[in-house]
C-alpha cells in the first residue's frame, strides 16, 4: 500500500489508527511535501502577472525546483513507512538460538539504519525548500504572501518532526560512530533551518 495513493480521509484515519506506522516520520514528510507545494504555488501565482514580469524567470525556475522537492518529500515519506516494516518484520525473526539471535541482532541493527537514513533524508530535503522558499521572498505575488508563511511553518515542523525521528533511532544503534554522525549533521542542518524558516515567517508577518 502507498500512502501517497491515499485519500486525504484515508492517510489521516490510518495515521490516527492503532497500526504503529504511518506514524511520525510520515507525518513530517507529508509537512514537508505541503510546503514544497505551497512554494511552487507561489511560483505559479507569480508566472505570467505583469507585475512580476522581471521575476518571471526566477520564478520559473522556483517553480520546477519547488515542484521536484514535492515530489521527493511523497516518495520518501512511503519508504520511511517501508523502513519501519523491515524493523517489525526483524523483531519478528526467531531468537531461540545464539545464531539465531546473532541473526535478528544484526537485521534489527540494520533495518534501524534505514529507519535513520529516511528521517534524515526529509530534513536535507526541508532544509533545500526552505532555502528555495527564502529566495523568492520579495519576489513573488504579493496576495500569495501568507502562502509562504504557512510553507516555512509547515517546513519547520517537517525538519524538527522528523529529527525526532532521527534521534529516536540513533538511539538504538550500536555503531556508536554513525549515531554521532547523523547527531552531528542533524544538529548542523537545524542550526540553519530553524532561524530561516523563522525570518521567512517574520518577513511575511511585517509585510502584512
Amino acid at each position: 500500500m502507498k500512502l501517497a495513493e491515499l485519500k486525504t480521509a484515508e492517510f489521516v484515519d490510518l495515521l490516527a489508527s492503532d497500526a504503529p506506522a504511518p506514524g511520525g516520520g510520515s507525518a513530517a514528510a507529508l509537512e514537508g511535501a505541503l510546503g514544497a507545494a505551497l512554494t511552487a504555488m507561489v511560483c505559479s501565482l507569480t508566472i505570467g502577472k505583469k507585475k512580476y514580469a522581471e521575476f518571471e524567470e526566477t520564478a520559473k525556475a522556483a517553480q520546477a525546483k519547488a515542484t521536484d522537492l514535492k515530489v521527493r518529500f511523497v516518495d520518501v515519506m512511503d519508504r520511511d513507512t517501508e523502513a519501519f516494516n523491515v524493523v517489525s518484520a526483524a523483531f519478528g525473526m526467531p531468537k531461540e538460538t545464539d545464531e539465531e539471535k546473532a541473526a535478528r541482532s544484526a537485521a534489527i541493527q540494520k533495518g534501524l539504519e534505514g529507519c535513520t537514513k529516511t528521517p534524515f533524508e526529509m530534513m536535507e530535503l526541508a532544509a533545500e525548500t526552505l532555502e528555495l522558499t527564502a529566495s523568492i521572498l520579495g519576489k513573488s505575488n504579493d496576495s500569495a504572501a501568507s502562502d509562504l508563511g504557512v510553507s516555512a511553518l509547515s517546513l519547520r515542523a517537517a525538519i524538527q518532526g522528523a529529527w525526532l525521528n532521527v534521534l529516536i533511532n540513533i538511539g538504538s544503534l550500536k555503531n556508536k560512530e554513525l549515531a554521532e554522525d547523523y547527531r552531528a549533521k542533524g544538529e548542523a542542518l537545524l542550526a540553519k533551518a530553524l532561524p530561516l524558516a523563522d525570518q521567512i515567517y517574520d518577513t511575511v508577518v511585517k509585510a502584512m
